[in-house]
Parts: C-alpha cells; structure tokens; sequence
C-alpha cells in the first residue's frame, strides 16, 4: 500500500512538473510574440509621425488635391489607433488582424498620394520632401523586417499551442493561437513605393 502511494505522488509529481514546464514555455514564447511586435510598434510609431509632416510639405504643392490628402491622413490616424489597440495585446489575434487591415488602407491612401505627386516636379525638387521622403522609405523597410521577425516568433508560438501535450496546457490557461501582421488589400498592392525624391534629387 505504502509503495503505491509512493507511485502515485510520484507520478503526480512528474505530471505537474511537466505541466509547469510547459505553461513556462508557452509564457515564454507569448513574451517572445509581445517583444517582436514591440520592433514593430517603434517603427509604425515613427512612420505615422512622419506622414503629417510629408502632407503639410505637400499640401502647399498640392492645393486642388485636398481629398487625397485628408485621405492619407484619416488612414493614419486609424492604422495609429489600430496600432495602440494591438499594442496592448499584440498576441491578440483580432486586434492584429484590425491593424492589417487598417495598414491595408493607410498604404492604399499612401499609394495615391505617392503616385499623385509625381505630377508636381517642384514638390519633388523640394529638399524637404526628399528629407522626408528618404526618412519613410528607410522606415518601410524597418517595418518589413520587423514584420518578417514577428510573423516568424508567430509561428513557433502558434505551433507550440497547437501541439499535443503543450495544447492540454494552452487551453485551459487562455494561451490562444496569435495572428500574422499580414497588410494586403483587394488588388494585392505591394509594399509602398517612396524613392522618387532619391532618384529626382539631380
């Protein structure tokens, strides 16, 4: 009697060592998620500071275009507060999704702002513009590598709660499954295109 008692705590005692084990490793992997969209977070941040300085330096080159630009700049302001929402909880799959989608519309407006100012070669031969033009497209990039690294921390934690017997563990303790930062619109735009100052500079 007393060497089957010794049996079960003993087997009691490796299963809630092992469930520890494993709820450490899920945190772990979350923390990993939160830190990953917090390169992401910087970087936003700074292009979302940017893009009101790039419509004021425009807005006085572009006077019959006011539409446009008070397009760009509401899609800022909701990728921005999209942003602060997935922020707060950046393994929340909902409020990542919403910030793609917010993004989606921010490049679409960005997209027809950039493509109406080549029309207007004295914005383009405006240092300032090409200051701020060269500052986002350095910030683009950011973003896409930041995006990459989180995307891929995504996935090592989606694929650790989904797996047996982390997924017994995951469960029961809330660890949901987190969302890819994916920006994509109906017509599959590319990534926004900002290097006509660098090119019109001479």
């Amino acid at each position: 009697m007393e060497f089957s008692m010794v049996v079960v705590c003993v087997a009691f005692g490796a299963a809630l060592y092992a469930i520890f084990k494993v709820y450490n490793e899920l945190v772990r992997r979350r923390n990993a998620v939160r830190n990953q969209f917090a390169q992401i977070d910087v970087q936003l941040e700074r292009r979302y500071d940017l893009i009101p300085n790039l419509v004021e330096t425009a807005r006085g080159y572009m006077q019959h275009e006011r539409e446009t630009l008070d397009a760009v700049v509401a899609a800022r302001n909701k990728a921005q507060q999209a942003r602060s929402s997935a922020s707060d909880k950046p393994e929340d799959a909902g409020a990542v999704a919403l910030l793609g989608q917010a993004e989606a519309m921010l490049q679409g407006a960005m997209s027809r702002f950039m493509a109406l100012a080549e029309a207007y070669p004295d914005l383009k031969a405006s240092s300032t513009m090409q200051q701020l033009m060269g500052d986002l497209a350095a910030t683009e990039s950011e973003i896409a590598g930041a995006r990459q690294a989180f995307n891929e921390t995504v996935t090592h934690y989606n694929n650790y709660c989904q797996s047996v017997p982390s997924n017994l563990v995951a469960l029961p303790f809330g660890f949901r499954t987190a969302q890819w930062l994916q920006v994509a619109s109906a017509d599959k735009r590319e990534n926004i295109k900002v290097s006509f100052g660098a090119t019109d500079a001479g």
